[in-house]
This record gives structure tokens, C-alpha cells and sequence, in this order.
């Protein structure tokens, strides 16, 4: 497995640079015979979009999917299936003043370190547009899981030290798709305060898997746990990850945490509908904490590629907060760490 490739059983390999001619990404593995419904999958590309929201970044990308391969007559072929999303608004000269110097915060320099060059047009690979592709795949397996009753959403929990309270329902409204609403106005008045002090924000992202059954993941090196937190923290801008009561398990009594089970089922889901890196059948629950967007305009110390201490201010068109366009990309590369799950284990059913 390739470092651009995720997965086992369902492989997702993304290419392309945020300012190159375009990105792409193929899905080997896809199961034959799926409707390929690509005006849904068009519409979660559409949530990623930059351009689609109005407290986003003011780059505007159509982000139309060429579909190139593995798709006749409206169905997967059960060959690879490429996808190609092509760039149309980049403007690289933006970057011109920092083609030698690392931007705070950036992969500048270990990109820098590890191979000698790197693409400074926006960060090139390190960039969140190589998420655009992760969403064409992510879309896709999110249309096979729905078949099998297997529903994936997520949405703001918290904006610095903003918190949302109140329980996960689905859908969430724009612009800021919280998980309850009556600290959106809040919200929103921080975001352009950061804004205005030429800063950014960062938060924490829920997400709910629903339908999924009781045996996937196995006990000891490929937990679900694991392979989901592989697929989540791979995003770039994430930073810690945890299921269920996650650090808050740490401040209760076992008898607390434990979920008691009945002939009816669990009575609790403290676990995040895991045990044992099995799941359990019940809702599978994480966060997933977004660092603040590292692309300012604030004055910052930093140094370039001799050693040499400066001073950068990063112009160009960057989110102020990450957290709104990162939802379709979590719930993307959980839908492909769930599908690689279930293919996995329809091995293991068929050699039962």
C-alpha cells in the first residue's frame, strides 16, 4: 500500500495538487453492479466545494467530476473506476512571495526535509483541496452503504470554546451545520472577529455511524477503532480523535463507563458502539479535533529554506475556519474505512 493509497479491500488512491491541473482519485475494489448515482455524489462534492459557503475561502471551484473509467449504463463494472476533478480558479502567483520561506503551521519544511522540493502553490499535496478527491470515493461508498442500512452524518460540536449542546439529530442547517443552533449567531460573530484580526479557529467535528452490524474490525492490530482513527486523522487538519465518552471515560467509575447490557440490547453507549475493536452493533460515535486553518495574514516568524529568520504574512484566499467543509470529508473517509470493514468481513462469511 502506496502512502496516496487508503484501504484494503476498497482502495481510494488520490493524485493531483491543489494548484496543478487537476485532481483525481481511483476506487479498485468497488463491488460490480452498484447503481453509480453521480448526481449524489456531485452533491456531497458540492458541500466540499471552496466557493460553496459563505464563511469559506473566496477561491470558487466548480469541482465537476469527469468520470473516466469502471462505469457503463448508470453501473459499477466491478474494474477501477477513475474520477478526475480539473482546477479552474487557481491563482498561484499569490504564492510568489513565499516560494522560499515556510509558512507556521504548514508542511512546508518537513515536506521540505523529506524530499529536497516541494510545491509551494498552496502546498501542493499537503494542501485540504486533495480532499475534494477522498469525497468522490467517500461519496461512493456512502451510496453502497446505504444499501445496506448503514447511514454516516457529522456535524459541529464545538468552534474554539464555543460548545453546542444537546442531542445529535440530523440534518443540521447552514451555514454552520452545529449540532444545535442556539450558538450559531455566536459563532458567527467569532469567525469574523478572526477574520477581521487577520487570525483563524479551529473545533471539533461529531460524527455518528448508524446501521452498521454487530463483527466488524478484528481484536488486535485492525481495531474499527484503529482503521476508522487511520481514515480520520489522515485529514490534514486533524489533530486528535475519540469514540464515545473518549477522554471523559477517564473521569467516571468502571461501573459507570461499562455499558450494561439486557435481553434488549445495551443500555448505554459509552463505548461509541465498539468493544474490543469489534463493533457492537450499536451507533458508532467520535470527534475528531480540527487545528485552527494555519494559511494567516497575521505578521508570524518563520525562516526560509537557508536558515535565514523572516517575517510572512500569507496572502491569498484561505478559510478563516476549516470545520464546515471538513464535514463531508469525515464522513467520506469513514464511509471508505466502513465499506473496507464490511468487505473484509464478507471474507470471513464466505469462508464460514
Amino acid at each position: 500500500m502506496s502512502a496516496n493509497t487508503f484501504g484494503r479491500n476498497f482502495r481510494v488512491t488520490t493524485f493531483g495538487e491543489s494548484h496543478g491541473k487537476a485532481l483525481g482519485v481511483i476506487v479498485d475494489g468497488c463491488p460490480a453492479n452498484i447503481e453509480f448515482d453521480l448526481e449524489y455524489i456531485q452533491s456531497q462534492m458540492a458541500r466540499r466545494r471552496p466557493g460553496g459557503t459563505e464563511i469559506g475561502t473566496k477561491r470558487n471551484e466548480a469541482d465537476r467530476l469527469d468520470v473516466l473509467s469502471g462505469v457503463f449504463e448508470g453501473r459499477t463494472e466491478g474494474t477501477p473506476i477513475a474520477m478526475i476533478i480539473y482546477n479552474s480558479d487557481q491563482k498561484s502567483h499569490d504564492y510568489s512571495t513565499i516560494k522560499d520561506v515556510f509558512r507556521p503551521g504548514h508542511a512546508d519544511y518537513t515536506y521540505f526535509m523529506k524530499y529536497g522540493i516541494r510545491d509551494y502553490r498552496g502546498g501542493g499535496r499537503s494542501s485540504g483541496r486533495e480532499t475534494a478527491a477522498r469525497v468522490a470515493a467517500g461519496a461512493l461508498a456512502k451510496l453502497i452503504l446505504k444499501g445496506k442500512g448503514i447511514e454516516i452524518d457529522a456535524g459541529i460540536r464545538s468552534v474554539k470554546n464555543i460548545v453546542c449542546k444537546g442531542e445529535f439529530l440530523p440534518p443540521f442547517k447552514a451555514p454552520l451545520f452545529t449540532i444545535s443552533e442556539e450558538r450559531d449567531e455566536e459563532i458567527l460573530s467569532l469567525i469574523e472577529e478572526a477574520k477581521r484580526s487577520k487570525d483563524s479557529l479551529g473545533g471539533i467535528v461529531e460524527c455518528h455511524i448508524k446501521g452498521v452490524p454487530a463483527g466488524l474490525g478484528d481484536p488486535v492490530f485492525d481495531k474499527a477503532e484503529a482503521l476508522l482513527s487511520h481514515a480520520v486523522m489522515s485529514i490534514g487538519a486533524v489533530k486528535g480523535i475519540e469514540f464515545g465518552l473518549g477522554f471523559d471515560a477517564t473521569r467516571i467509575y468502571g461501573s459507570e463507563n461499562n455499558d450494561e447490557m439486557t435481553s434488549s440490547g445495551f443500555l448505554t453507549n459509552n463505548a461509541g458502539g465498539i468493544l474490543g475493536g469489534i463493533t457492537n452493533g450499536e451507533e458508532i460515535v467520535f470527534r475528531a479535533a480540527f487545528k485552527p486553518t494555519p494559511s494567516i495574514a497575521k505578521e508570524q516568524k518563520t525562516v526560509d529554506t537557508e536558515g535565514k529568520e523572516r517575517m510572512i504574512e500569507i496572502e491569498g484566499r484561505h478559510d478563516p475556519i476549516v470545520l464546515v467543509r471538513a464535514l463531508p470529508v469525515v464522513e467520506a473517509m469513514s464511509a471508505i474505512a466502513i465499506l473496507d470493514m464490511y468487505l473484509e468481513d464478507s471474507k470471513y462469511e464466505r469462508q464460514r
